[in-house]
């Protein structure tokens, strides 16, 4: 198994609204892929489309040489395709233990004694109700609930959104932790300096098209302007 996610010229959208115009893209184990793009490019579209959350209506997306196109969301989960979405979806009148457990399933690396050693500051906080915490808490109690699942290739929908800027570095922190562990991660991010930093690809978004595919090195190095796609001046 190579864990390899692709995305093959995929079209996908809302009823009669088409949002995905052909994005190809893929991500390998223990890679970091990372979508840029303005608000409305279709970032967290596509992320949802991998996971069935949005209608597929051209192309093809593949894991681990495994054809998942327009299968049902419980399946994808199934073969190893974790999301954590922008809105972390926690069950607040639960525990922290209790939403680990809801996500729980089948066999693998992740178990709940793992999750507590990658990210002990749950372990303090395992009898609390998931309502209480506070907004970088919820953060790492979804990616580790997601993780209960043993996916083998992880996407991250705006991880740092709305956090306080030393809890986005703990966060970036994490998905490089998560990276050397080998698993695949495709990470939907506004900020291209934390993108620089932790990814290893970049893939750019506008109005739903693939208008720059480059690695991060390269990037650095021939010092690209991507604020024309960013809207970042």
């Amino acid at each position: 198994m190579n864990d390899s996610l692709e995305l093959e010229t995929v079209e996908a959208g809302y009823g009669l609204s088409r949002v995905l115009h052909g994005v190809t893209l893929s991500a390998r184990a223990g890679e970091v892929v990372s979508l840029l793009g303005r608000n409305g490019a279709g970032k967290s579209t596509t992320l949802k489309a991998i996971v069935g959350l949005v209608e597929v209506t051209g192309g093809a997306i593949r894991f681990d040489g495994r054809e998942i196109t327009r299968r049902p969301t419980h399946e994808i989960s199934r073969v190893g395709v974790g999301y954590v979405p922008e809105d972390r979806r926690i069950f607040g009148d639960l525990t922290v233990e209790e939403n680990l457990a809801v996500g729980a399933k089948g066999d693998g690396v992740w178990s709940e004694a793992r999750v507590y050693q990658f990210f002990p500051k749950l372990l303090e906080l395992a009898g609390r109700r998931a309502g209480s915490l506070s907004g970088g808490e919820q953060q790492m109690l979804t990616v580790a609930r997601t993780l209960m699942g043993n996916p083998r290739v992880l996407l991250l929908d705006e991880p740092s959104e709305g956090l306080a800027p030393q809890i986005v570095s703990d966060v970036m922190a994490t998905i490089r932790r998560l990276k050397e562990s080998g698993l695949s991660i495709v990470l939907v991010e506004q900020n291209p300096t934390l993108v620089f930093d932790v990814a290893d690809d970049v893939v750019v978004l506008n109005s739903g098209r693939v208008v720059v595919v480059s690695t991060t090195a390269e990037l650095k190095r021939d010092g690209a302007d991507l604020s024309q796609h960013l809207g970042v001046f």
